[in-house]
């Protein structure tokens, strides 16, 4: 058969907009092709892009398959919402693509700026693990009852860099480990790049006690991602947000070949192109602080005399300036397995690089989680106590782009999260509370200063 007729009988047998959007497996990226070296920075940043913007069809794997009664809230067997068949919402299977509820580069400006990599907006916000729901408060609270997490997307400029303090964080934090273990009975001051973690010491049999560990998990991998800071890379958090938000199936979970939610579609997503998205991410533009007068620089002395700074540390430093990628990852030793790696200090992240070949992250956090008091604590009964009231502490570089504010975006304005802050940030919030409205103003201009790149990702989309 020519060539002719055999695409005109493909085009009689597939009705236009029915076919996968990423296309055939056979032309799809491999995770050997970037690893062999084969493709340019730039090759890669455009398929990652693909990924990252493409609306997913349900011959791509869209979607759940049959319902799973054994467990109808995680990824796989989900239910719809009225049966619709596609969407859920209440508990993920709510976007056909990250540029979904990534979109929003600058909402300070009218209208808002969009584009690819920015915020979302409270229409946007994840309701995770959603249990119950009291919409017209039954239970005569005041409130409507939420079982379950409210998450509003944070824009991902920057990511590159926060990757690489978590990985040299994580180092060092295995390394003091190794050094308790070393030493039994010995108190191991859990310290790196300036953040304080608390104390382990190990006994003799080689257990640790962790019970003094502080803002991290008791493994000692930081976890820079998620507003629970529960990812340690962008390459596990798109793993799960894949299968959450689209039912997308990655093979390195599931298996090559397997169709492990019944959707009748395999390979659903390659290694290669979970690789790509991660690079693209981690490649974006770095946001930027813009040119500060004499009322931001005293803004900036008021963010450091009240506290802020305790937690939003204006700056952390790497030892390297390459970020490396692993496949696949193992979180207690970032630097195995690496088969690709960029250089921060060029191309769009484009980070100042320090005398010690590493980089200057401005990124005003510490990525390490806080108790943030009784207000903002959330009420999931599939999470502790403990882990309902911390956070990891906010970036808050862009943020003056970035509104709405907090977890859950509950805050509109600046000064209203700032005034919601409790628990370890209890004291800065009250002194920020007694400051004169002029002084409190000038703290604001200062971190109006802190913005979003413009434009982003101009190498890519064209």
């Amino acid at each position: 058969m020519s060539a002719a007729l055999c695409l005109q009988s493909a085009f009689a047998q597939t009705l236009i907009g029915e076919e996968a959007a990423l296309g055939s497996v056979e032309s799809r990226l491999t995770q050997q092709e970037i690893a062999g070296g084969y493709l340019s920075l730039t090759d890669i940043r455009l398929a990652g892009l693909k990924m990252f913007a493409t609306q997913f069809r349900k011959a791509d794997g869209f979607g759940d398959g049959p319902i799973d009664l054994v467990d109808l809230v995680s990824p796989g067997g989900r239910p719809t919402l009225q049966n619709n068949g596609t969407f859920l919402r209440a508990n993920g299977l709510d976007a056909q693509a990250c540029l979904d509820c990534h979109s929003i580069v600058s909402a300070d400006a009218m209208p808002a700026v969009l584009g690819i990599g920015g915020a979302g907006g409270i229409n946007n916000s994840v309701m995770f693990m959603t249990r119950a729901m009291d919409v017209a408060d039954a239970s005569g609270n005041g409130f409507a009852g939420f079982d379950g997490r409210l998450i509003n997307p944070p824009a991902l400029f920057g990511t590159g860099a926060v990757q690489q303090l978590g990985k040299e964080m994580t180092s060092r934090l295995q390394d003091l480990k190794g050094r308790a273990l070393a030493n039994p009975g010995q108190v191991v001051r859990l310290r790196a790049k300036g953040v304080e973690f608390g104390t382990i010491v190990a006994n003799e049999s080689g257990d640790i006690d962790a019970s003094n560990v502080e803002g991290v998990d008791p493994d000692l991998v930081v976890r820079p991602f998620g507003r629970k800071g529960e990812f340690s890379s962008v390459r596990a958090f798109d793993l799960d947000a894949l299968m959450f938000h689209m039912g997308m199936q990655p093979v390195e979970l599931v298996g090559e070949g397997v169709d492990a939610d019944g959707d009748g579609v395999v390979n659903e997503v390659l290694a290669g192109e979970v690789s790509a998205l991660e690079i693209f991410v981690t490649t974006q533009e770095t946001p930027v602080q813009l040119a500060r007068g004499p009322v931001e620089r005293a803004g900036l002395r008021r963010f450091r005399q009240i506290g802020c700074v305790e937690c939003h540390r204006p700056a952390l430093r790497t030892h390297s300036h390459e970020l490396s990628y692993s496949f696949p990852e193992i979180e207690a030793d970032p630097d195995e397995n690496v088969f690709y790696s960029v250089d921060l200090t060029e191309g769009p992240p484009a980070l100042e690089s320090t005398s010690r070949r590493g980089v200057r992250v401005p990124l005003f956090a510490d990525l390490k989680r806080h108790d943030m008091g009784d207000a903002l604590a959330e009420s999931f009964h599939g999470a502790t106590e403990r882990q309902n009231r911390e956070f990891i502490t906010a970036k808050l570089w862009g943020v003056a782009d970035t509104a709405p504010y907090l977890h859950d975006g509950r805050a509109l304005t600046l000064n209203d999260a700032i005034m919601m802050h409790g628990g370890e940030a209890e004291s800065a919030r009250a002194n920020y509370a007694a400051l004169s409205n002029e002084h409190k103003n000038q703290l604001l201009a200062f971190l109006k200063t802190l913005r979003n790149p413009v434009s982003p990702n101009g190498d890519v989309v064209f």
